[in-house]
């Protein structure tokens, strides 16, 4: 049996013995008892031997087709001053199905005056022009056309379907199979368009067909060819364009519009098509004579297809990450390879998280502070935003512009710089200090205080000073650096986050457990961006773990909820063709830390961006609390700043994103480029993420639904330097959870290749952090 979806091929042996037993000739004979059977008025006498056998090998072919189930465009929109906005068009075929009463009536008039002029007598089946075809294909010497509309809509639904396999192989077999020149296929269409034709009403049949038909280059249904060809609706066809559009149904690759070189055959059909018309009366004479006297290139305005996220009018990465989270969006299906097949199959609306007000701004100061078109070295930059509590993702910005075909320009990339390799980004970037949140909370969780005093200087501490899993650490020893010299010497908790002093921090590591603080950061969702377990080297508490910046957003985000952890959205909801809503991706929040802990985190933090803190010149000073970290790798070549207010995360990356920042090489001669040593755009290219990070809290913090609030009090236990043994740190986590596994299809791909480098060894001394 071959089981094609809406067309149901019961029987499959019967209509190969059709084919086996009649020839041409036989074709009429079926066709002619058919007729009789079914009441109609036959044309053509047949014997009583031929018709009886011919009728009982008919009635064993399949009888079932139902309209619709075509595939259908998906669109993706965003948000913008409250009101959803499309932003990008996916689909596997351009079509757009529409109702009866957006239609062009001359639309209508002209399918059926060029391809059926008696649609509205017949049952299904014209026996004139079968019986003409029947006799061409016997003696090849005339058409073996004679499909009526409902035929043709019979053979459309089987081409689409034939598209819609899972299989390449499958698609080639099936797609020759609904379009072989044979009498069984004939036959076949037959059979099925007279159970069209007693299903629906012609009228449904009619704009099923003007839904289904090809127009040539991948355009299919009146709507998307109308579009395409004219650039406006299939509502607004003039009646030349209509007999122009419906010209081209009948030999799609030479009648189509696209090349001019196609203009004369066309209207040789349109001109016959509008003949037809005038001979029926659905056009008067006037209005055939200007039809007439109109060129075809007086009404061809082209316009370019629009499907990808290449063609996404704003948010081209964000694009491409929803598009790459479609294997996991339940509504879609019950599992990845159901999701994949009904998102080809098409007609969902996908209303996203992201919030276009503040990505433009966003993007805005990303493309100007960071260009694209630097040639010093290979210049990269990430903004994103998600929100405490929910994971929402609002901002998505890069740099370098989206483009993922093999003609990118060397300032275009398909790699975005914001999320993991398995969704379509890099490999990660070193976060540099960032990274300290997570010690600092072990800090706090293991009943330390903010000002309990430690070594902040610079020194070589043996690796057997550092423990794991209790288990004293081997290996070279970890050769400690601050930022400057006069960072050293016995200082509070408290002091050393705000100045971000690496020997303070590596003190407090050798009080705790390193994989204690990887299991913190895993519980606030930190993984790689390569997907590899997180190092856990003594370095790696200053930042050597290469990361996405979503991810180190959706981090600090914790803290901001208190203590929450909610893992990154994008799809808020999925409506089908139906209008039914689907649902979209619900918050997937856990109890990381606890919220006395996130507390007295942020109170911490809040530090960074006052007076002394490596924050200061990124603070908004409008009232709102903002609490976060800085992160500059060795050489200054990866630069971060990741922070919150209660109401909005936000993560700002720029660095070196070509190979190995250390290393200097003839197609990376930049490689070697520190940002703290170049000015970019008129800033000191270490501090560009300042600038860009500020102008985006001022843009969240002028709006009311995302300005935020005082972070809850810090309990002063944590504080005051009285030791506090914590009964509220949440179990410990035994094993590194795996990160999100990779969507189908999805890598990295594109241009602008490396990750800024590989966290190998212990990372350095980090003396160039803010």
């Amino acid at each position: 049996m071959f089981d094609n979806g809406t067309l149901d091929y019961k029987h499959d042996s019967s209509w190969r013995s059709v084919a086996r037993a009649f020839g041409g000739l036989a074709v009429a004979s079926i066709v002619a008892g058919v007729l009789v059977a079914t009441s109609l008025t036959p044309i053509v006498a047949v014997t009583a031997v031929t018709g009886r056998d011919s009728l009982n090998a008919f009635d064993s072919l399949p009888s079932e087709i139902e309209l619709g189930g075509t595939s259908q465009r998906n669109q993706i929109f965003a948000t913008r001053d409250g009101a959803p906005v499309k932003i990008a068009d996916i689909y596997d075929q351009n079509r757009k199905d529409l109702a009866w009463d957006q239609v062009s009536q001359f639309l209508k008039d002209a399918a059926v005056a060029g391809e059926d002029r008696r649609y509205y007598e017949h049952g299904g089946v014209d026996p004139q022009s079968l019986l003409r075809a029947g006799f061409g294909f016997v003696t090849e010497t005339g058409s073996t056309g004679g499909s009526t509309i409902a035929m043709q809509v019979v053979k459309n639904i089987r081409v689409n379907e034939s598209q819609q396999l899972p299989t390449e192989e499958a698609r080639d077999a099936a797609y020759k199979k609904a379009i072989e020149k044979s009498p069984a296929r004939k036959v076949q269409e037959i059979r099925l368009a007279i159970a069209l034709e007693k299903k629906y009403t012609k009228d449904e049949i009619l704009l099923g067909y003007l839904n289904l038909a090809g127009f040539g280059k991948a355009t299919y249904g009146v709507e998307a060819a109308s579009e395409r060809y004219y650039g406006t609706s299939a509502a607004d066809l003039t009646l030349a364009q209509a007999a122009s559009l419906i010209a081209i149904v009948q030999t799609p690759d030479s009648l189509n519009l696209s090349d001019p070189e196609n203009y004369p055959k066309n209207l040789a059909r349109r001109d016959l098509i509008l003949g037809n018309m005038l001979e029926l009366g659905k056009i008067d004479q006037a209005q055939y004579d200007e039809a007439i006297a109109t060129p075809i290139e007086a009404y061809v305005n082209l316009t370019s297809p629009t499907n990808g996220c290449l063609h996404a009018t704003d948010a081209k990465f964000f694009c491409d990450y929803v598009v790459r989270e479609v294997p996991n969006l339940t509504a879609l299906g019950d599992d990845a390879a159901e999701r994949n097949a009904n998102w080809i199959k098409g007609g969902y609306s996908v209303y996203t998280t992201l919030d276009l007000n503040q990505q433009d701004v966003a993007q805005a100061q990303v493309s100007a502070r960071a260009p694209a078109d630097e040639t010093r070295f290979a210049l990269g930059a990430a903004a994103v935003a998600v929100q405490p509590g929910t994971g929402r993702i609002l901002v998505m910005a890069q740099n370098r512009g989206f483009n993922n075909t093999p003609q990118a320009a060397p300032s275009e990339t398909s790699i975005n710089y914001s999320t993991d390799y398995a969704y379509g980004g890099s490999t990660g970037f070193q976060t540099g200090s960032t990274y300290k949140i997570f010690t600092l909370i072990n800090w706090l969780q293991n009943g330390h205080t903010l000002r309990e005093s430690v070594n902040g200087s610079e020194r070589v501490l043996p690796a057997s000073s550092f423990k794991c899993d209790g288990v004293p650490g081997a290996g070279p020893a970890f050769d400690v650096g601050n930022d400057t010299s006069g960072e050293g010497g016995m200082q509070s908790v408290q002091s050393a986050t705000v100045r971000s002093v690496n020997g303070a921090f590596a003190s407090m590591a050798q009080k705790l457990d390193l994989c204690a603080i990887r299991n913190v950061a895993t519980s606030m969702g930190v993984h790689r961006a390569d997907g590899a377990p997180l190092n856990t080297l003594p370095a790696s508490i200053l930042g050597i773990n290469e990361i996405a910046p979503l991810t180190m957003a959706g981090a600090f985000a914790t803290i901001a909820a208190g203590g929450t952890y909610c893992a990154p959205i994008a799809v808020d909801s999925i409506v089908n063709s139906k209008g039914e809503d689907l649902g979209g991706q619900a918050p997937a929040c856990s109890a990381a830390i606890a919220p006395d802990i996130a507390a007295a985190t942020a109170f911490a933090l809040t530090g960074v961006f006052q007076g002394g803190g490596t924050a200061l010149s990124a603070s908004a000073r409008d009232g709102v609390p903002i609490m976060g970290k800085t992160g500059t790798t060795d050489g200054s070549h990866q630069n971060w700043l990741v922070g919150s207010t209660t109401k909005v995360a936000m993560a700002v990356w720029v660095g070196n994103i070509q190979g190995d920042p250390a290393k200097r090489t003839e197609k990376n001669p930049g490689g070697e480029q520190s940002l703290r040593r170049v000015t970019i755009a008129g800033v000191n290219g270490a501090n560009i993420k300042f600038v860009v990070f500020k102008a985006m809290l001022q843009g969240f913090n002028a709006n009311p639904a995302y300005r935020g609030e005082a972070f809850p009090a810090v309990d002063q236990a944590y504080v005051n330097g009285k030791s506090k043994a914590s009964s509220s740190a949440p179990t410990p986590v035994t094993e590194t959870p795996p990160a999100p596994a990779p969507a189908p299809g999805a890598g990295a791909g594109g241009n602008g290749n490396g990750n800024g480098g590989n966290g190998n060894g212990n990372g350095g001394n980090g003396r160039n952090d803010d």
